[in-house]
């Protein structure tokens, strides 16, 4: 009977181990492509660097949250750019949009603190009014915080899609693009990088089953989709503080379920080896005549 009861516990051991691995492993293949190289870091230097993260939304940093906690503990440091306060976020009526601007003003307070950032620049602009502000209004406005920040990386959405379809995703990241492209290399310009948030394809073949927002707003032409990854970070060891910013989130969590699908079912130790890198697509602008020197790679 001893020796039965050992065994018993033995499985039970064994079983309690192997299988959030093999979960693991499953849901990684589902996933991940081996092929996109994994970096350690978003940048190697011989010193601090300052990264301006600019986006449109409160919540639109979780995107990137757990490389940005990875590089300020390198010692860099990390500024928050917010173009919006979210009023106009769907809550079933459960807020008005001044409501829910307040709301989303403390979380966004909140996340940041969480995240460890240097600085918060929280703007009042018309959330989902991107399109009547235009690009080169958007684009004023990053070249006033490049000038005021002096950042060395920027990192923003994708020019083409915006993540999942958003217009003022979108209109964002065309904005940075364009600046970075049109200043590269100047003296009086001093961001060397442009990093881009995406997915993996696999990602998106997912998120187009599970995501109500990609189901809806996601482009159908394959060439118009997210550009495929330069490489991905791991953020593992940051899940946990990640879960932090997303749960301080309050008022979008239905939303942000479309982004981290299952994250509050699943338990941490799985989802976090699952769902554990950023994708990002490096901005190779053309180089000016003569070339210019990076500072850092």
């Amino acid at each position: 009977m001893k020796k039965f009861i050992v065994g018993l516990v033995i499985i039970g051991i064994i079983t309690a181990v192997v299988v959030p691995l093999i979960l693991v492993q499953v849901g990684k293949s589902l996933l991940h492509d081996s092929a996109i190289p994994q970096h350690e870091l978003l940048f190697r230097s011989d010193g601090p660097k300052t990264i301006l993260a600019f986006f449109p939304h409160p919540d639109d940093e979780v995107t990137v949250s757990g490389t940005l906690m990875k590089m300020k503990e390198e010692g860099h440091r990390i500024i928050l750019v917010c173009l919006t306060r979210g009023e106009a976020a769907d809550t079933g009526g459960k807020y008005s949009e001044e409501e829910l601007a307040e709301i989303r003003t403390k979380e966004m307070r909140l996340a940041a603190e969480t995240l460890g950032a240097d600085h918060l620049e929280l703007m009042d602009y018309p959330d989902s009014g991107m399109g009547e502000l235009g690009v080169d209004s958007i684009k004023a406005i990053a070249e006033k915080m490049i000038k005021q920040f002096e950042p060395d990386v920027l990192i923003s959405y994708d020019s083409k899609v915006g993540l999942y379809g958003h217009l003022d995703h979108r209109l964002t990241g065309l904005a940075v693009e364009k600046v970075f492209a049109e200043n590269l290399g100047k003296s009086d310009f001093p961001p060397q990088r442009l990093f881009q948030v995406t997915l993996s394809p696999k990602q998106i073949q997912m998120a187009l089953k599970l995501s109500e927002g990609f189901k809806k707003h996601y482009p159908q032409e394959p060439d118009q989709g997210l550009p495929l990854p330069s490489f991905s970070i791991n953020t593992t060891p940051y899940f946990g503080r990640v879960l932090k910013v997303i749960h301080g989130h309050q008022s979008q969590k239905e939303t942000l379920k479309d982004l981290l699908p299952y994250h509050d079912k699943v338990p941490e130790f799985i989802y976090s080896r699952i769902f554990d890198r950023e994708y990002f697509f490096e901005v190779k602008a053309k180089k000016p005549p003569g070339g210019y020197r990076m500072a850092f790679r």
